[in-house]
């Protein structure tokens, strides 16, 4: 997957999160933002990818996001690792 894709998928994430009345609240307190930080982050591949990060901490938030949006389930993670600081993930 490319830059570009994820990026599509990341922003298709943010929209589903930002209309998920339980789920966003959590998201902007785990995150410190604001509502406002939602629109203004939509242009930055970084905070994409903490979208990204946030909606696959959970399998069924995935699963949620995935069926709403009409992805494979394995789609956010792929776009993740697409986007910036993936590449700094260490398993120790």
């Amino acid at each position: 997957m490319n830059a570009d894709q994820a990026q599509v998928i990341a922003l298709q994430a943010l929209g589903w999160l930002a209309a998920n009345d339980d789920l966003c609240p959590v998201f902007l307190g785990a995150t410190g933002g604001a509502i406002d930080d939602l629109r203004a982050g939509a242009t930055d591949p970084a905070f994409l990818a903490s979208v990204l990060e946030f909606i696959t901490m959970d399998d069924a938030w995935v699963v949620a996001f995935c069926d709403t949006a009409g992805l494979a389930y394995d789609q956010p993670l792929r776009a993740r690792y697409a986007l910036p600081g993936a590449e700094a993930v260490h398993w120790t």
